[in-house]
């Protein structure tokens, strides 16, 4: 059985709230493009907080300073980028 998930995306010059709902898969290939290179970067960490919210961790932001601990998505270009396995 497939769970749905809702998004909503509020438009601030208008105030106009939409809300859409997601499968898993639609869900996963949303948060991929949505986080660009950093969703398959072999030093980022997906952290979801206890209200389910979502985070991308850059663990290389624990050794070299030039790199955002959270970085602002969706990541276009990163000197540090590597491809998972």
């Amino acid at each position: 059985m497939s769970e749905l998930h809702f998004i909503l995306t509020i438009a601030a010059p208008t105030h106009c709230a939409i809300l859409a709902f997601m499968s898993d898969a639609r869900q996963q290939t949303h948060d991929a493009q949505a986080a660009g290179l950093c969703a398959d970067c072999l030093h980022s960490r997906r952290i979801e907080s206890a209200h389910g919210s979502v985070f991308i961790l850059c663990n290389l932001s624990l050794s070299d300073p030039r790199f955002p601990k959270y970085p602002r998505l969706p990541v276009l270009s990163c000197d540090g980028y590597k491809k998972k396995p």
